[in-house]
């Protein structure tokens, strides 16, 4: 035998007994769950991580990232693909490829974006011509985003849902709906969601969910982000490109979709609004920091493995969206910060224009009230043999109800501990006074606001909030914050600190020590006092007479007449519903 047939032999030989000791970890079977059970299971917590944990080891295109800790005390995991591999978190962020984040059981009852992302990167690892398709992307997911909800394991929190089989609970471990807790962030889950956000710096975002409500044909629907909101050439392109070519491509996979059906106790078909996702949702966040959101609404009457198989098949047409409007994309994204500031005024408050709509082709079934079985009054049923197509009316216009006028910078006293946590959270920039500074600002004022009677996600939340403002100076301290406005998180800042801002930090309760009064006055003692203030103060004197003449409910009060002329007085104290925000301009 000569050297080199021995050389091939002993190769053999040494390939087949290394191969027997160490076997190729890429002969794990990686079918998932959901495949095996024929489209009724979705897996536990446990076995969606060592999934993605093996295919980690199995194939260097997958990542396995984790983040900070969640109130289930377990971290955030991120799973992150790219056709070279990505071996350190910040190679996504300064990437100019492609940058797709993909948001899975946020309500672990909803788990049909669980198993299609599963099913997703095992197809893109294991197809060279995908791989080659998506080489210009990358790929972010949360296997489980609400890991408490999902290590509460049910069979019947999900009373409407015609499937899986097992599945986790919506609130998380201390009972938070976390789509409910972007903007606030009281969860550990939330802050850690905001370092993932903010390390991948996503160009689209996608959540992924499953919807209550009205029944119809659709066995997936859309709620894209409110494009007025998202505002400028960024929101005309979600509403005039990116919707009509996920609608359109899912069509040619003969996949109909429409939007979220936004009706509760009606039918749709006498027409509906879409869904208005201010920054306490995950979609309304990332819109601050102008990345294109959507979130899928899977039916929750169709059956499991449809609902799968759909939403598998709108994250590839939106990989592939993402593909062919890459450079577009970019660059929308490069230019926004320029054409929020260029325009001077931002809005902060929407409702919906109802003198503008669009006709939807909508595929219904036929609504009726019948007897009930059960109570002694009726029911809504739709009728399963009485499919319909009808022309319905869809509101997708928000006009402007609020705007302000864009500050150079707010300035934020330093022992504002929870907000500048958050601040810091997300990124935002800002420098702090090196000595006591004396500085003329705009004060912001609460002149008026409503409150919930009743519990919302662990707060009373503000509403209706309106703010007089004054041009005061002010001495600030050493330490306190100066934040400005020309940077990425502009939008974060003017939602955030803006008090009349649906989702604003005053709404969510973050100053509302500033709503009670820390001092007062006796009413025996304080009449002396008040006697002398409106003597040496004439034109007091003379706006309290005039309120005297002509306020019937003051004339009858004297307890509001002393009340004013206190807080006229030097003696009534200033911050006292004053916003702790000030504004330079």
């Amino acid at each position: 035998m000569n050297n080199f047939l021995l050389r091939i032999l002993l190769g053999i030989v040494l390939l087949f007994t290394v191969s027997c000791s160490n076997p190729s970890k890429k002969t794990i079977d990686f079918t998932t769950l959901f495949e095996k059970s024929q489209g009724t299971e979705t897996p536990e917590y446990k076995d969606i991580i060592t999934y993605y944990k093996n295919l980690s080891e199995a194939y260097s295109q997958i990542s396995l990232f984790s983040f900070g800790q969640t109130d289930s005390g377990e971290p955030l995991h991120l799973v992150v693909y790219d056709k070279n591999g990505i071996y350190n978190v910040d190679e996504i962020k300064n990437s100019s490829k492609n940058r797709i984040l993909i948001n899975n059981g946020i309500h672990p009852g909803e788990s049909d974006g669980i198993d299609a992302s599963m099913m997703l990167l095992r197809d893109l690892v294991q197809n060279d011509s995908l791989q080659k398709k998506y080489q210009n992307s990358i790929v972010c997911i949360i296997p489980v985003y609400n890991v408490g909800g999902s290590l509460n394991r049910n069979s019947h929190t999900r009373a409407n849902q015609n499937g899986p089989l097992e599945y986790g609970f919506r609130g998380n471990a201390r009972n938070y709906d976390l789509n409910r807790d972007f903007i606030k962030q009281d969860t550990k889950n939330a802050a850690a969601f905001a370092e993932v956000f903010h390390s991948v710096d996503p160009d689209v975002f996608i959540d992924n969910h499953v919807s209550n409500g009205a029944d119809y044909q659709y066995a997936i629907t859309h709620l894209f982000t409110q494009h007025n909101k998202l505002g400028g050439s960024l929101g005309s392109f979600l509403q005039n490109k990116m919707r009509p070519s996920l609608e359109q491509s899912l069509a040619k996979k003969d996949i109909i979709i429409t939007p979220y059906v936004n009706v509760w106790g009606t039918t749709p078909e006498n027409g509906f609004s879409q869904f208005f996702d201010s920054p306490r949702y995950s979609t309304g966040y990332t819109t601050l920091f102008n990345t294109l959101g959507l979130m899928v609404e899977t039916h929750m009457i169709k059956p499991y493995k449809i609902r799968v198989e759909q939403t598998y098949e709108l994250l590839v047409s939106a990989f592939d969206f993402t593909e062919e409007n890459s450079n577009k994309i970019k660059r929308l994204r490069a230019n926004i910060i320029s054409e929020i500031l260029a325009k001077k005024t931002y809005p902060i408050q929407f409702v919906v224009d109802k003198e503008k709509y669009r006709n939807l082709k909508f595929k219904g079934y036929e609504g009726m009230y019948i007897e009930s079985k059960v109570t002694n009054g009726k029911r809504l049923f739709y009728d399963k043999n009485k499919p319909f197509e009808k022309d319905t009316r869809y509101f997708d216009e928000f006009k402007v109800t609020k705007e302000i006028e864009i500050p150079k910078a707010y300035i934020l006293p330093k022992g504002w501990h929870q907000v500048i946590a958050r601040l810091d959270n997300n990124l935002i920039k800002y420098t702090r006074f090196i000595k006591d500074t004396t500085i003329l600002v705009t004060v912001n004022h609460i002149a008026n606001f409503k409150s919930r009677n009743a519990p919302y996600e662990g707060h009373y939340l503000h509403y209706n909030t309106e703010v007089f403002s004054s041009i005061e100076e002010v001495t600030f301290k050493k330490g306190d914050l100066y934040i400005p406005t020309h940077q990425n998180g502009v939008r974060y800042l003017l939602e955030t600190l803006e008090a009349e801002a649906t989702d604003s930090f005053f709404n969510w309760n973050f100053f509302d020590t500033v709503l009670q009064k820390k001092e007062g006055y006796s009413a025996y003692v304080f009449e002396d006092v008040a006697e002398q203030i409106l003597k040496d103060n004439e034109f007091l004197k003379n706006e309290f007479e005039n309120k005297l003449k002509t306020d019937k409910d003051f004339q009858k009060n004297p307890r509001k007449q002393l009340d004013f002329i206190y807080k006229n007085s030097p003696y009534y104290e200033k911050a006292h519903l004053m916003l702790p925000v000030f504004k330079v301009y």
